[in-house]
């Protein structure tokens, strides 16, 4: 049910397009911009390209983030994010967390659900393709990443709660929590940084969440 009233509620954000056509990855914008495509065949046997293109800072105009939906190089649709684009079969849905993209696949009627392939220049596309080409390496990586983010997450919420406890009502109230971990400013600094490239890492292969968000 709330399933349901989200995706309504994403559908409603939908607005048409005026077919605008898209732009080019360009090399410069791989930390700032992520453009995922999708391949889908008509009833006639030809092919449908569409493209979801993602400015992660935000529109200039605004600063919101929205997804475009292009269909054959054409802008087709756009939504603010989390954007769900009904198209024929199915539907494209599309998140975005702090660190990048947190979901991009086509969902079929019948609950198939196909990720959205990256642009080649695109920081995903370039994670894919050393996954591809070093799958051992890439194993290593996210590993590494994980831990940095547990680590991150194990750090940082002890002592956000010892710090939220201090507050006179909460401690006046149900008392204060001690944290067990008290770390130097600098040490802190350093964990929190690790946990942002582990992160960052993380959405490159849109595999970030929530716990990303929390421990960075």
């Amino acid at each position: 049910m709330l399933r349901g009233w989200r995706n309504r509620l994403a559908e409603g954000r939908v607005r048409p397009g005026a077919g605008e056509p898209l732009a080019r990855f360009r090399w410069w914008q791989v930390f700032t911009r992520s453009l995922l495509t999708h391949t889908s065949v008509r009833p006639d046997g030809t092919t449908a390209e569409y493209a979801v293109d993602i400015r992660r800072g935000g529109d200039g105009g605004d600063g919101v983030v929205r997804a475009r939906l292009y269909l054959d190089g054409s802008l087709l649709a756009y939504s603010k994010v989390p954007a769900r684009f009904a198209v024929p079969g199915g539907h494209i849905e599309v998140a975005v967390g702090t660190f990048g993209v947190k979901r991009g696949h086509y969902v079929s009627a019948t609950g198939e659900e196909t990720r959205l392939v990256p642009d080649p220049a695109s920081a995903e596309g370039r994670r894919a393709q050393l996954h591809r080409t070093h799958p051992r390496l890439s194993r290593l990586i996210s590993i590494v990443s994980t831990v940095l983010v547990v680590i991150g997450l194990s750090v940082t919420v002890p002592q956000l709660l010892q710090t939220l406890s201090e507050a006179p009502f909460i401690a006046d109230s149900i008392g204060t929590f001690q944290s067990p971990i008290n770390l130097p400013i600098a040490a802190n600094v350093a964990i929190g940084f690790a946990a942002v490239v582990g992160s960052a890492e993380r959405a490159t292969r849109m595999r970030s969440s929530w716990l990303d968000d929390l421990a960075s």
